[in-house]
């Protein structure tokens, strides 16, 4: 359902200027919330926000005004690192990553070849996320360009703001997906044919260091120097197997990081998946670089990779972000990424506030990955991406919800107890792309 010029929606509002820190309460000047608000929006983006007393004598006269006042708008919530060639193996028996690669992973990224099934797949994974919130993500393809072209024609046909790329990968794969030679000159092309090209962005995409050999990591170096408005995505110190598998197949490079250093593709748009096993030594690198770690609470319980350390994290300045990582995350839903990470938090003495969640699913995943001038927040100018949240959408949650007392108490209430059905709507480019069918 496409926008009209102008909309309106009187609903109450929340989003974040800034981290609101890690106290029970957000740092002044952090929060942004509107009780009674008005969202205003002129094709695309957002007009004006505030309260609906304050900006109603401003509506053009005769308004059609959207009464949601029974919900609660926030930012479209962003995941910073998922695959969607894996939606189908979500939920394959728990092995730990290495075995969980080659007994699902691989033989699933080989339909990709087919690109009809790649285009089904894209669609079917679009509508997966939108019916759970999150209006951009940070995604990885399979090593077959044709995987990539078919996730970027379903997001520009929807106007979404999405990051995607090709994965890279020419050693220690089955055949059928290694891309050799070709590899980076499909990069090249996907690149030219759709970076920047409407709300989309390219990600340059080596798999990880034991998939790729020094000559390919070395050219994907090159592609950032020659283009820094590229982003970079791979994963990094996921696994204790995979720490001692990169120490045998780099035994010149003084540690995991060290690998894609030498390689130039640590900078302030690279995104490093997991980050579990790191010392303050390589977290210090990241912060230094501006990279950022993409904590992947679900998918990390469920192969049993370790706990992430974000008291780490923050006291070395390191930049981390939310993720789903499916398919072996376990959950494309925000609320559930965020539900994990507070439980990963206990287990390490470190709980997550519910401030600090959904500031870092909307406005610290975009300040992360350099999109905090388009989306994140609830802002005029920025573009209109955002969910209607439906806080009455099951019994229990409406029980919970209606005996608490404050703010906070309901957002964390919200960060555990609700799922994609609380999700009523999803706009996306001014667009309502999902409406809840019940």
């Amino acid at each position: 359902m496409k926008s009209s010029t102008d909309t309106f929606i009187r609903a109450e509002l929340i989003s974040f200027a800034r981290d609101p820190g890690d106290g029970n309460t957000p740092e002044p000047g952090s929060l942004e919330h509107y009780g009674d608000g008005l969202l205003w929006l002129k094709g695309q983006h957002i007009h004006a926000v505030g309260h609906f007393a304050e900006l109603s004598p401003s509506l053009p006269k005769g308004a059609d005004v959207v009464d949601y006042r029974d919900k609660l708008i926030m930012p479209g919530f962003i995941d910073t690192h998922v695959h969607y060639v894996q939606l189908d193996i979500m939920a394959s028996y728990g092995r730990q990553l290495l075995d969980w690669l080659n007994d699902y992973t691989f033989p699933e990224e080989c339909r990709f070849a087919n690109h009809a099934h790649a285009e089904a797949l894209s669609n079917a994974f679009l509508d997966e996320m939108l019916r759970a919130g999150t209006t951009t993500a940070q995604v990885f393809g399979s090593s077959h360009p044709g995987s990539v072209d078919a996730f970027f024609t379903a997001c520009q046909k929807r106007q979404l703001r999405m990051l995607v790329g090709k994965v890279l990968m020419d050693r220690n794969a089955p055949e059928a997906l290694m891309d050799g030679a070709s590899g980076i000159a499909d990069s090249e092309r996907l690149i030219e044919d759709w970076h920047g090209n409407g709300r989309l962005g390219y990600s340059v995409t080596p798999r990880f260091a034991p998939t790729s050999t020094k000559t390919q990591m070395d050219a994907a170096g090159a592609l950032l120097r020659n283009d820094p408005t590229l982003w970079l995505q791979t994963h990094l110190a996921e696994n204790s197997g995979e720490l001692d598998w990169v120490a045998e197949l780099f035994p010149g490079s003084r540690d995991y990081l060290a690998v894609y250093e030498e390689a130039g593709l640590v900078g302030p748009r690279s995104t490093f998946a997991h980050g579990i096993h790191l010392d303050n030594g390589m977290r210090k690198r990241l912060a230094d670089r501006g990279a950022n770690i993409a904590f992947c609470p679900s998918s990390n319980l469920f192969l049993g990779s370790g706990l992430f350390d974000r008291e780490a994290a923050k006291q070395t300045g390191m930049a981390y972000t939310f993720a789903s990582d499916i398919g072996a995350g376990t959950d494309l839903s925000g609320f559930g990424t965020l539900k994990a990470a507070y439980q990963v938090g206990q287990l390490g003495g470190q709980p997550l506030t519910a401030w600090q969640g959904f500031y870092g699913l909307t406005m610290g995943n975009a300040k992360a990955l350099s999109l905090d001038s388009h989306i994140g927040q609830l802002a005029p100018t920025l573009e209109a991406d955002f969910v209607v949240i439906d806080t009455q959408a099951t019994s229990l949650l409406s029980r919970r919800i209606n005996h608490c007392t404050t703010l906070g108490e309901r957002l964390f209430a919200l960060m555990m107890l609700a799922d994609d059905r609380a999700i009523y709507e999803t706009w996306a480019g001014g667009i309502c792309q999902h409406r809840r069918d019940f």
